[in-house]
């Protein structure tokens, strides 16, 4: 059997027709506190990584742990939170489903509903009002651009407005699996930043091995994993080529291609977002796009949406 992320829920009440706002009021205290820690935190532990690998050292069993969660988390980010459940590239089963989204979690970048609404809300208004991510919202002007970058960077999270899950994402919040991961995050979130402060323990069998991989792949990982997304939000936005007719201003970079697992060919995905290939041209690495081939292989995910040349061309800058 295959989720297609479709709604499976009672039929609506009065309260669901009709067109649903675009926010859906504010985060409280506790939920805007939560932000900051998970924004400023492993950020801080990246500021303090060069020092710490100079006068404290980092060792192979940190290098290891740190690329592991990294391609971890940053695999669950880019197929599961982005090409599988907010675009629909493909159709994967209940146990690769789960696993996706646990994966994503791990990023610490919010639930996956939470997530999944901004971006498709993010596609529904790229580039205009209502985007909650756009870094030209404040003019073109070297002023407004620095502002700009800073809000579609991480500025943008601070925010308190909630997007509208039910406006932007009723499919997930109708699958009681990704109800139960969403709900239980904070959990998520402690196993990615203590397994590999365990794992480095037991590796080392030292107590300095353990603080070691918690710091370096527990929080800066963490952080840098952070920064490589948000790096597709504003630099991807901003600067680039852009071979794609898309009615935005995403453009590809490809210099952060490998750390952003293909993300970074974004106009081809503004361009055509449900194609499960984003680097679509000769010499684009995109491993994203291998591994859901590896998983169309192992017969975990079905009808994946792979390029052709008559999309390509149907979508191409020069016609």
């Amino acid at each position: 059997m295959t989720s297609t992320l479709e709604s499976r829920s009672t039929p609506p009440g009065p309260e669901d027709k009709g067109p649903k706002p675009m926010i859906d009021g504010r985060r409280g205290h506790v939920e805007q506190l939560g932000v900051y820690v998970f924004v400023v935190v492993p950020f801080l532990a990246l500021i303090a990584a060069v020092p710490f690998a100079w006068g404290w050292g980092l060792g192979w069993v940190d290098v290891a742990l740190f690329v592991a969660f990294y391609y971890l988390a940053g695999l669950g980010v880019t197929i599961g939170y982005h090409r599988y459940f907010t675009h629909g590239s493909f159709k994967a089963n209940r146990a690769l489903k789960i696993g996706l989204a646990i994966a994503g979690s791990m990023a610490l970048q919010g639930p996956v509903i939470v997530w999944v609404a901004d971006h498709r809300r993010h596609h529904a208004f790229s580039d205009r009002e209502g985007d909650p991510h756009s870094p030209w919202l404040f003019g073109s002007g070297p002023v407004a651009l620095a502002k700009g970058f800073w809000h579609a960077h991480m500025g943008w999270l601070f925010e308190r407005d909630k997007t509208n899950a039910k406006r932007f994402a009723p499919d997930l919040l109708a699958d009681k699996d990704l109800v139960w991961v969403d709900k239980y995050f904070v959990l998520w979130t402690t196993i990615s930043l203590v397994a590999p402060g365990v794992l480095g323990g037991l590796i080392t069998m030292s107590w300095a091995g353990a603080l070691s991989a918690f710091f370096w792949a527990g929080l800066v990982r963490v952080a840098f994993l952070h920064h490589v997304t948000w790096s597709v939000n504003s630099i991807c936005h901003m600067v680039g080529d852009r071979p794609f007719a898309a009615r935005d201003r995403s453009a590809n970079v490809w210099a952060l291609a490998i750390l952003s697992f293909g993300e970074s060919w974004h106009n081809l995905h503004h361009a055509d977002p449900t194609c499960a290939r984003h680097g679509v041209k000769r010499g684009q690495i995109d491993t994203s796009a291998r591994m859901i081939w590896l998983f169309e292989k192992f017969g975990w995910a079905t009808d994946v949406r792979w390029p052709n040349q008559q999309r390509l061309a149907r979508i191409s800058a020069k016609k």
